[in-house]
């Protein structure tokens, strides 16, 4: 369990200095758990970008790239594989 806390900060850590909409005051926090969420259920960078993506528009009815999306998928899923592969 500790892992996966520690893990879950990393994922944190991550989304927060990511601010794909500049917003300097971390009012990502709705956005940070589903986006977390979606790292637990899906290993593929393509399907989580696109995941990623709809969260945030969703909130904030503004589209980020796709290819933005991708970068922060694919950093999160190497911090996921590391935390499996240390088990």
């Amino acid at each position: 369990m500790r892992k996966e806390v520690q893990t879950n900060l990393q994922f944190v850590d991550v989304l927060n200095q990511w601010d794909p909409f500049h917003l300097a005051s971390g009012d990502y926090d709705t956005e940070i758990a589903d986006t977390i969420q979606a790292v637990h259920e899906l290993d593929d960078p393509l399907k989580l970008a696109d995941r990623i993506q709809s969260i945030y528009e969703f909130s904030f009815e503004k589209v980020i790239p796709i290819n933005e999306c991708r970068k922060i998928a694919i950093d999160l899923l190497v911090i996921k594989e590391n935390q499996s592969c240390s088990l």
